[in-house]
């Protein structure tokens, strides 16, 4: 089989204008990067308001492995399934970082004859979304620097600056630095750190902003820092929101492209779910329903991260109600759950998979409680035997789930055809009673606790004497009554990557507490979760390249 980039390199791609029409959109509409990409203009956004809503379903998956899940593959699979089906729908997915392209996993575009395209453009600079929230964080570290040069009028207190500059790349040696040295005229001499640009802030408010108006008003109250007074000091504080805010008037438009099928696809924001929250943009997927009769969309890593953020907060914030929920899962991840090594995931083992598939389990509890239907996808291999199937069949009936084999990897739309039936056949059954997990307006711990124990199935939860404080403080000042968003490994549904399968009788420990003012939640920090990342032994980047024709090659 050709390999993913082969594969998009040879895709017959529409005009983007042709893909734009094909959901009403016309070409004076659009604001084009080139033949094949487009944002929406205002104009697309406004008239969208009054149009009537399709239905919403979100992808998630088990918790990942080195197997594989196929989760946003699965995704694309099912929007071309739709559409071969001759229902209009539009997808809604998250936009590449370039961390994991030039580190670990590589593209981020789906898979095999399930991709969106152009491939090579989304998964580098795309339409420059990226850049410009880098640019606006930074400039408000820039201001931040340089109001205390030029005298610190604010009595900000440089031991308790809390914004950090971003890098839209891997790069562990700037995760503490020290800045302004060389001497007075550079600045102040401070501690400081960077995180990977999909964990700013920034990249959160963007992805739930409501337009230009919302989102300036988001910037201007990011928390910078707290004054020599301990009282808290806002980016509007420094005048900076007015001049981020122009920095990311583009950013903020919704990207259209297609899929190797050309169905047309939405790709805008991108946070990370393990260490923010996961979801595309509010805007993005507002606008799919309204051109669509179906929308899906995913959440980041397993569901007990990206799919209860976009429950808990985006769905929250936005009053967006899922008609289904797809669980993606595959045998030999579930053979990796139940303790079988990597090497030796192809051999049957219904035994490994009868105990994996507990993994599995869980998450549909999980999404089950939210009061929204749960199908489960099961990403085929040539190697699952009939008896392995038949396992996870069993486990998924003890919840009265069906289970929908899918090969959209290999088959693209076609794959994807039983589950889009299945799916279309349960949510004109069962009607969605989405309700969200918890009162926003509880105390912080009783929200974590809550999580933690209905959603991780642990015990109980430690703080660290430091997250007591900041708890303490934002009670003080009355930021507490947000939902939270966990920063937690992906690997597991406990803050410990190593405990596989469903792990029981566990604590969760909480080492640091802040909150995203502007985007409007408590971030909670557990476990050694890094938001900087760093490059593999390998990175991928050592397999990229570029001939003299500009063709790109090892992207995936």
């Amino acid at each position: 089989m050709l390999s993913d980039i082969e594969i998009a390199q040879g895709a017959k791609m529409l005009p983007i204008k042709e893909i734009a029409a094909g959901i009403g959109i016309a070409e004076e509409d659009i604001e084009q990067y080139g033949r094949f990409k487009a944002k929406m203009s205002e104009k697309v956004l406004e008239d969208a308001k009054a149009m009537p809503d399709g239905k919403l379903i979100l992808v998630t998956a088990i918790n990942p492995t080195p197997a594989g899940e196929g989760k946003t593959t699965t995704t694309v699979g099912l929007g071309d399934a739709f559409k071969r089906l001759g229902k209009k729908c539009v997808l809604a997915l998250r936009e590449p970082s370039l961390g994991p392209v030039m580190g670990v996993k590589g593209g981020a575009a789906g898979g095999g004859y399930a991709q969106v395209v152009p491939m090579e453009d989304i998964n580098l600079h795309f339409t420059g979304d990226m850049h410009a929230i880098t640019a606006a964080n930074n400039l408000l570290s820039a201001m931040i620097d340089n109001h205390i040069h030029q005298g610190n009028s604010l009595n900000i207190d440089i031991s308790n600056i809390v914004w950090k500059r971003v890098l839209d790349m891997n790069d562990r040696a700037l995760r503490e630095v020290v800045v302004a040295l060389g001497g007075k005229i550079n600045g102040k001499p401070r501690e400081e750190g960077f995180m990977i640009t999909v964990a700013s802030e920034i990249m959160a408010i963007l992805c739930l902003a409501d337009g230009l108006e919302d989102l300036k008003k988001r910037l201007g109250n990011i928390i910078i820092g707290y004054n020599l007074d301990g009282e808290p000091v806002f980016a509007k504080d420094l005048n900076a929101e007015g001049a981020m805010c122009a920095l990311l008037k583009d950013a903020i438009k919704p990207n259209l492209v297609q899929t190797l099928e050309n169905t047309p696809c939405f790709i805008h924001g991108g946070p990370f779910a393990n260490i923010a929250h996961g979801c595309n943009s509010i805007t993005a997927t507002r606008l799919a329903l309204k051109l669509s009769d179906y929308t899906v969309t995913e959440a980041g890593f397993g569901a007990d991260l990206g799919a209860e953020k976009f429950l808990d907060i985006k769905c929250r914030f936005a009053g967006l109600k899922p008609d289904a929920i797809v669980v993606v899962a595959t045998v030999r991840a579930l053979k990796y759950n139940g303790g079988v090594a990597k090497a030796d995931l192809k051999a049957e083992n219904v035994l490994a998979v009868e105990k994996g598939v507990v993994n599995l389990k869980k998450h549909i509890e999980n999404m089950q409680s939210y009061g929204v239907p749960v199908i489960v996808a099961l990403n085929r291999f040539d190697t699952d035997t009939d008896a392995e199937l038949d396992a996870v069949r069993k486990a998924c009936a003890e919840y009265n789930v069906e289970v929908s084999l899918s090969e959209v990897f290999a088959k693209g739309g076609e794959g994807g055809i039983d589950l889009a039936e299945k799916l279309i056949k349960m949510m004109d059954e069962q009607k969605s009673e989405f309700k969200v997990l918890y009162d926003d307006k509880l105390p912080i711990k009783d929200k974590i606790e809550t999580i933690v124990k209905n959603i991780y199935g642990g015990k109980g939860v430690i703080y660290s004497k430091k997250a007591e404080k900041e708890i303490a403080a934002l009670e003080k000042f009355g930021l507490d009554k947000k939902p939270v968003c966990i920063a937690k490994t992906q690997y597991s549904l406990s803050d410990d990557p190593t405990l596989l399968g469903r792990p029981e009788g566990f604590d969760v420990t909480v080492s640091k507490v802040r909150v995203s003012n502007g985007a409007g939640f408590v971030v909670v920090e557990t476990g050694d979760i890094m938001v900087m990342p760093g490059l593999p032994k390998i990175p991928a980047a050592e397999k990229i390249d570029i001939d003299s024709k500009g063709k790109i090659t090892g992207l995936f």
